[in-house]
């Protein structure tokens, strides 16, 4: 029964989301790695609008490299947590250079190993440029995954293991993009949309809400 109620929620959330993608603007590998780290703790939106300079001014992981701390943190300042943030990728940015030629890996176990890039980051990248099927679980995954019960961990990791248990490995990646749509624009933290959501019937949430027009 819980096979047939994860395939049924994930059908009905890809058609209500058939155009679910990364809200991260990227052109490559490092690009997308890079507005990965800085998206932690800040909105995706708010990053874009970050990189859209940034990328222009640094385009090779020695670029990242070189950067001046001082001058780096000013540039991403606004996405929050800039002190840490501009540690990590300066960081990456000689670790890329010294251990992988300037080139982003393409596996988890590499992946991990660079400053500021943890599970989550790594399955970004794996999933939605490297071709490889990977859960990435950010906050809107979390939160959506929770609600439907399809995991009940607190740690995203482990929430990772869970939704891998039951979502079909050739699904992983598309699966956490309709997802994660679905936490953006209906199944959202404050007040969830309800009223107009696909997969309502099928949500046990304490969380739901309604609208006082719905009878």
């Amino acid at each position: 029964m819980k096979e047939e109620r994860v395939k049924k929620i994930l059908s009905l959330l890809e058609k209500a989301y058939p155009d679910a993608k990364l809200v991260l603007h990227y052109n490559n590998p490092l690009e997308l790695l890079i507005a990965t780290i800085l998206a932690a703790q800040c909105t995706d939106e708010r990053v874009n609008k970050v990189t859209e300079t940034l990328f222009k001014k640094c385009k090779t992981a020695q670029d990242y490299a070189s950067a001046e701390q001082d001058v780096f943190e000013q540039e991403i300042r606004s996405t929050g947590f800039y002190k840490n943030k501009a540690k990590n990728i300066i960081a990456c940015g000689k670790e890329l250079v010294e251990r992988f030629d300037g080139k982003v890996p393409d596996t988890m176990e590499d992946l991990v190993t660079l400053p500021g890039v943890g599970r989550k980051t790594a399955s970004v990248l794996l999933g939605n440029i490297f071709g490889k099927q990977a859960v990435a679980v950010d906050t809107h995954v979390f939160r959506v995954s929770h609600r439907l019960e399809l995991a009940k961990a607190n740690d995203p990791d482990k929430v990772e293991q869970e939704l891998c248990k039951i979502i079909p490995q050739e699904k992983w990646t598309r699966s956490c993009l309709v997802v994660g749509t679905h936490g953006r624009r209906t199944c959202i933290a404050r007040k969830p949309l309800c009223n107009v959501c696909v997969v309502e019937k099928l949500c046990h949430s304490p969380d739901k809400i309604y609208s006082s027009r719905q009878e």
